[in-house]
């Protein structure tokens, strides 16, 4: 039997001809990456187990984004256990204040990842870099400190879901309302522990900011990873960023999958995930009656320069409804660089919006965005829990930057299609 890409490439870190699906495996790695509120224990359990270097320090990556600009006392102290670890350590790939951003839209920007690795993260939204045809995945910080020591890491190979899309996204729908829907369809455990493969003629239709968003949300299916295939598109995103040379892995043509989901983009409409799981979606056009009190356009999910371009699109000109707070963050300093080079910023403070410098932030609960009480706020980040964004009894909804800038302007939950 044949393996899929995502087989097909942990065979390969391997060292082996051939894997299965439920094979315990140990694994070369590529890229090790932690951020400030992970990588401080990985620091802690590295030193418990005695180890006094790591196995590469140009295959390690530190990003300090959650509560960067450090927001209190403690986060203070975590960003400097990170400091003098990359600095002791000489980590090559360590992004502080200043040249840091949020770190799944960071290491793709800046060509720390590329096709054909075998990549773990201390957060479980590592799954982005399967956009570039990867196998990514998160793990916890004790994992995280013996990959940064050893280079290696045990996992259990995973069984497939193909998701075959056809057709071409309509206008005002992006990739985050493509994996709205399909979380909406199999629910939050739906692709538990398996791999979500993206394949078919309307996969390369795809921007690689919705393959990354896409990818980036696997996780809230429950799923190992989400993943790509190289295509032209991928091939044109990573020629003069990436530090390696990317490695191209196909899935045979008899790999084994669980199902096959067919997918027509065409249909897709603007989707709202509704409190409190990202798997309880509606149309945006069916939530009209909803009343918000903030809107957050930002995250690893959705603050790359597409997700800032179709903000600015809905924004320009416009202002802010009375009453709505609306945060918007670019993703990377070079994002937020180039909205400020294209006048975005400007119109984005003339609406009535902040911006601000790259950081998760809100979208945790961190800071730059808390709830109070009974407060409602529409998003474009990942996950919408009791509390996620503050209050127990706020609630967040999960949307496109198409649809939450739409909905900052009337005050209600609004389909970009309803906005002139």
């Amino acid at each position: 039997m044949g393996m899929t890409l995502t087989q097909k490439i942990l065979a390969n870190h391997a060292g082996l001809e051939n894997v299965t699906a439920g094979q315990l495996i140990s694994a070369k790695l590529d890229i090790v990456l932690g951020n400030d509120i992970t990588t401080p224990v990985a620091v802690n359990e590295f030193k418990k187990a005695g180890f006094d270097k790591v196995f590469d320090k140009d295959r390690i990556a530190i990003v300090l984004d959650h509560f960067v600009p450090n927001k209190d006392i403690k986060a203070a102290q975590q960003s400097k256990t990170c400091r003098e670890f990359a600095c002791g350590h000489c980590v090559s790939h360590f992004y502080d204040v200043g040249k840091m951003g949020i770190e799944h839209a960071l290491l793709p920007e800046q060509g720390v990842v590329t096709a054909g690795d075998c990549i773990i993260g201390a957060d479980s939204h590592t799954c982005t870099y399967g956009a570039l045809g990867a196998f990514s995945t998160g793990v916890g910080s004790t994992d995280m400190a013996a990959g940064m020591a050893t280079g290696k890491a045990w996992f259990k190979v995973p069984s497939a879901i193909k998701f075959n899309l056809t057709g071409r996204l309509p206008e005002n729908c992006s990739g985050k309302d493509v994996i709205l829907t399909i979380i909406g369809m199999i629910g939050v455990d739906g692709a538990l522990y398996k791999s979500m493969e993206f394949v078919g003629d309307g996969a390369h239709t795809l921007s690689m900011d919705d393959r990354l968003c896409i990818c980036n949300m696997a996780i809230e299916a429950g799923a190992k990873n989400g993943i790509f295939a190289v295509d032209d598109v991928t091939l044109n995103y990573l020629e003069g960023r990436s530090e390696r040379k990317p490695v191209i892995f196909e899935a045979d043509d008899d790999a084994e999958y669980e199902k096959v989901i067919d997918i027509d983009l065409s249909k897709i409409v603007p989707t709202v995930a509704c409190p409190h799981l990202p798997e309880n979606t509606k149309p945006a056009k069916e939530l009209s009656d909803i009343k918000i009190d903030q809107v957050v356009i930002g995250s690893c999910t959705n603050g790359r320069m597409e997700d800032m371009e179709t903000a600015f699109a809905v924004l320009n000109g416009n202002k802010v409804a009375e009453g709505v707070r609306c945060i918007i963050i670019p993703a990377t300093m070079q994002i937020y660089r180039e909205c400020i080079e294209r006048g975005y910023v400007t119109a984005f403070i003339d609406a009535g919006a902040v911006v601000s410098t790259p950081t998760c932030g809100p979208c945790l609960g961190g800071y730059m965005g808390i709830l109070a009480a009974g407060e409602r706020c529409i998003a474009t980040t990942n996950r919408n829990f009791v509390g996620r964004m503050g209050h127990v009894d706020s609630e967040v909804y999960l949307a496109s930057p198409a649809t939450a800038a739409a909905s900052a302007l009337t005050g209600f939950i609004t389909s970009p299609k309803e906005v002139k």
